[in-house]
């Protein structure tokens, strides 16, 4: 690595760092939300340097974007007698930021010597590749050796979403767009569909997924709807119960389908692991996509039914 790698890398590592630790102690909360932000695209940065594109992709569209629009939205329902009541940075909290340099420590022991170990998972997974169905080891062990985690993953966002659905107060009327922004929307939202499609496609043997393909998605319906372009969404719409349910329900009733057939839960017939792997993947996708859609522009109705 060069002189000028290492000085961009530290230089990142450093000003992540920084970002942290404003985000916790800085003064006013609105001032908190945007460093936030800034976090979450300096990550998404960080990750694309360490090559991983899919997730420097989903921390910028959902650490940066999806959650930085929520605390946006929560900080603009936050009464005015809350905003005042902000109190300075306390820097006599000792005993925390010792905690927090002792887990520092801790944490960097554990990490430094990964580099020089050989895991016994990388061989164990190369092995069994070719029966995964798919080419990426990433996306066989997401949907083959370890569906379990993703399935679970799909239900933790299905019971995120029915919680913000129940706790979420009426929503304000959104102002009328620009017409720059109208006609900056019609170009880049068929680009996150094309791109979005492409990185499902993609997924089976390269980075990519449902995960980052229905982030993308889910830009690109939100940037309609905040143009006025895409109707008013919401749960009462049978269509988008059918899309945010999809996911679940298809990945559990192909599980289901292997045990029956004598496979194993989520386990795949011979010959079948790459088409179910597939159709399980879209929609996946589609179900991430509406989910996180509605978590932002999600509208009165919806929440109140």
């Amino acid at each position: 690595m060069s002189l000028h790698e290492w000085m961009l890398d530290g230089t990142l590592g450093l000003l992540v760092l920084i970002l942290a630790v404003a985000v916790l102690h800085v003064r006013s909360l609105y001032i908190s939300i945007v460093l936030f932000i800034a976090f979450g695209l300096l990550l998404a940065l960080i990750w694309a340097r360490l090559g991983a594109p899919d997730l420097a992709l989903a921390e910028a569209a959902i650490g940066a974007g999806l959650t930085g629009t929520l605390l946006l939205a929560a900080y603009g329902r936050v009464s005015e007698r809350r905003r005042k009541a902000e109190e300075p940075l306390d820097w006599h909290a000792g005993p925390a930021l010792l905690l927090s340099l002792i887990i520092a420590v801790i944490l960097m022991r554990a990490v430094w010597p990964l580099p020089d170990l050989d895991s016994a998972l990388v061989p164990a997974v190369a092995d069994q590749m070719a029966q995964s169905g798919v080419g990426h080891p990433v996306t066989a062990v997401l949907l083959s050796f370890r569906a379990w985690d993703t399935l679970l993953e799909l239900l933790v966002l299905l019971l995120a979403f029915m919680a913000v659905r129940q706790l979420l107060p009426s929503l304000p009327r959104q102002p009328e767009a620009w017409p720059l922004l109208q006609a900056w929307s019609r170009l880049l939202a068929p680009l996150s569909v094309l791109i979005g499609g492409y990185l499902l496609w993609r997924g089976s043997a390269d980075p990519g997924g449902a995960f980052q393909a229905g982030a993308l998605l889910a830009a690109g319906a939100i940037l309609l709807r905040l143009t006025g372009l895409l109707p008013a969404l919401g749960w009462h719409h049978f269509w988008i119960r059918a899309l945010i349910l999809g996911g679940c329900m298809v990945f559990l009733a192909i599980g289901v389908a292997g045990y029956w057939l004598g496979t194993g839960f989520l386990g795949y017939a011979d010959g079948w692991a790459g088409p179910l792997i597939l159709l399980i993947e879209v929609f996946a996708t589609l179900s991430i996509a509406t989910t996180l859609t509605l978590l932002v522009i999600g509208e009165t109705r919806e929440v109140r039914e």
